[in-house]
């Protein structure tokens, strides 16, 4: 096939659309672009534009009349000499020290982690990671884009680029895709005062996704306290950053003498109330942004509660699955060789989260006493001859239930006859389906990394064994539908889709966005409770809020566990154990009385009780209340 030159400037508008319309597709950004882009090929490269089938080259200006001319003299002249001439033979001399490329509609399906910006007056392809650009990446060090082949090599080296792959480490966790400056919209309701915390959060921490989500939430939930006190605002901003961020190297040896290194994160956010509490998780997309995001949600979570301490988070991007037992210890070992000495009863005692069940923290709480010398108190895990209360491990998802309970009956509603949607699988998930059967209500859905399964006759007890006995053997939860004829299993899917009245989403951070919440409005729910950290996105949170859909804050829901890990560390409980009745008896106490200061901070700042945003805002305004205080009375330290 034969192209003209002209046609470069006669399609130029079409192919500024086609650009458009792709960077929607592929979520690219793109600013101000012209109709070329320079591919950043330095002074004195001589490659050549050669014509080539998909790709167009030619001037950024639109063509001349005289150059029109001698395009149709060109087609001409082919024509004589028979349609299947060279088109290199009549093709213009080459161009010396620069390479200009337009960008074309095919190269977004090739290059997705690519976007289009200004660059000193000059468009240029970025990496949406790194936010480096042309050589720097060195994606084709010739500058011409040449065969498939040569472009997915291109692509394999830019991924495995040392500066790729650091960019990569500390944005792997965000579900949607990260680009460069990717907007963080602030609510519209925010004053000046307020917004002007989230700038300066973003300022310092513009890549923390994670942890700047957690601060303008809390910071819109308290628009209202700061338009009343000024002296709030500097409370906040000191607030936002930690008290101590402690990052150190994991070295361990697998089974086969191979060494590996991962990295350790424990940050320590607040202690103005007492000492530190908070979560170790294990997981692959573990970084300093969600370990900071942990730790705040944590410091009000614990401020909430009815004692009085501070908040901590931590973890590393090691994977226990596949590991062996051996393995893991190893790992344990030397995470807490290095962790040991920022720990202790009154200064931080970490807890259990994704990836850290009984097996790690007796690992971790193990070589914790040999280090230390002594028995210092014990970690907040589930284990009954190390620690105290019996139903350690039950107290986070027992918890949830009973908030929604109290919720309910305050609407002359209760749970039983409610269909309800779970996600996740862990212990915090079974736990809530376990306590949802006790109150009569029909628990539908659970899920995992792979998909969810639904069962539309509802889970009973006996399921549930049968659903530990999968997870304990570290199977998928396929496996259920093939013994269940009722039940089905969807890859790749989430449950809030399904019929339900009530959700409980219990697995991961982001894990509803804007499609799932308006999933969960045509399905039914009313009532959201959420069991993991900040599971809804800023804008499934919106849609929910339009819906007049009850959000149960996991600032406040959570509280069980934190309550149930204070009373295991209380030495006059320590000595004896408790039965399950007694210790449900004081875990309902302990959500009653969040519940009701919840309630309370709401209403003393004109939040309506029966109002979709009440128990957010009155959560997060009672928890900062305790905190300022205790920060003002203390000082500037």
């Amino acid at each position: 096939m034969l192209f003209s030159l002209s046609a470069v400037g006669m399609n130029s508008t079409m192919d500024e659309m086609n650009l458009i319309q792709q960077a929607a597709r592929h979520h690219l950004v793109v600013r101000e672009l012209d109709g070329e882009i320079d591919l950043e090929i330095g002074p004195g490269d001589d490659e050549d534009a050669s014509f080539a089938p998909g790709l167009i080259t030619g001037p950024s200006r639109e063509t001349s009349g005289e150059e029109h001319a001698d395009g149709k003299q060109m087609l001409m002249f082919s024509q004589l000499h028979g349609d299947d001439q060279d088109l290199s033979k009549s093709q213009p001399p080459k161009r010396k020290k620069k390479v200009v490329k337009r960008w074309r509609e095919e190269w977004a399906d090739t290059y997705k982690w690519a976007y289009v910006d200004m660059k000193d007056g000059t468009a240029r392809i970025f990496c949406s990671v790194c936010k480096e650009y042309g050589r720097k990446h060195r994606r084709n060090p010739y500058g011409n884009e040449g065969s498939r082949n040569m472009q997915m090599s291109a692509l394999e080296e830019h991924n495995n680029s040392l500066l790729h792959k650091e960019a990569l480490r500390l944005q792997m966790a965000s579900k949607d895709k990260i680009v460069a400056d990717k907007p963080i919209t602030v609510k519209a309701l925010m004053s000046k005062t307020a917004g002007s915390i989230i700038e300066a959060a973003l300022k310092r921490d513009p890549h923390e996704f994670e942890f700047i989500q957690s601060v303008q939430e809390v910071v819109h939930a308290m628009e209202r306290v700061i338009a009343k006190n000024v002296h709030y605002v500097s409370i906040m901003e000191r607030l936002i950053e930690p008290e101590r961020t402690i990052i150190f190297r994991v070295p361990w040896i697998d089974d086969r003498g191979e060494t590996h290194v991962n990295r350790g994160y424990r940050v320590q956010f607040s202690q103005a109330l007492g000492p530190c509490r908070g979560s170790i998780r294990f997981h692959p997309s573990m970084n300093l942004s969600i370990a900071k995001y942990l730790a705040f949600e944590q410091t009000f979570k614990n401020a909430l509660s009815p004692y009085k301490l501070g908040g901590a988070a931590g973890g590393s991007d090691f994977d226990p699955k596949g590991k062996t037992d051996n393995e893991v210890m190893r790992f344990c070992q030397s995470f807490m060789n290095e962790l040991y000495r920022y720990l202790g009863p009154d200064t931080d005692l970490p807890s259990e989260d994704t990836g850290v069940g009984a097996r790690e923290m007796g690992y971790l709480f193990g070589q914790f006493r040999r280090l230390s010398g002594n028995f210092q108190g014990s970690f907040t895990g589930p284990r009954i001859f190390w620690s105290g209360s019996s139903l350690r491990t039950e107290a986070t998802g027992y918890g949830l239930v009973f908030f929604a309970h109290l919720i309910l009956a305050d609407l002359n509603r209760e749970l039983k006859g409610l269909r309800c949607a779970i996600s996740g699988s862990g212990k915090i998930a079974l736990h809530v389906t376990e306590k949802l059967l006790a109150y009569g209500a029909v628990p539908v859905t659970l899920s995992d990394s792979k998909g969810y399964l639904v069962d539309e006759d509802g889970f009973d007890y006996m399921k549930i064994q049968f659903l530990r006995d999968i997870k304990a053997q570290q199977r998928s939860l396929r496996d259920y539908s093939k013994t269940y004829a009722r039940s089905k299993y969807y890859d790749e899917a989430k449950p809030w889709s399904e019929r339900c009245d009530v959700a409980f989403p219990c697995a991961m951070q982001n894990e509803v966005d804007q499609s799932d919440a308006i999933s969960l409005v045509n399905s039914g729910c009313r009532l959201l409770v959420e069991g993991s950290s900040m599971p809804c996105t800023p804008e499934a949170v919106d849609v929910l809020r339009k819906a007049n859909v009850i959000v149960a804050p996991a600032m406040a829901a959570g509280v069980g566990g934190v309550a149930a890990g204070e009373l295991e560390l209380n030495h006059v409980f320590n000595i004896m154990q408790w039965s399950p009745e007694d210790f449900e008896s004081k875990l309902q106490e302990a959500m009653k009385q969040t519940y009701q200061r919840t309630l309370k901070a709401a209403s003393d700042f004109g939040y309506q009780k029966e109002g979709p945003e009440a128990l957010v805002h009155g959560a997060a305004i009672a928890a900062f209340l305790s905190i300022a205080q205790g920060m003002t009375d203390q000082g500037c330290v």
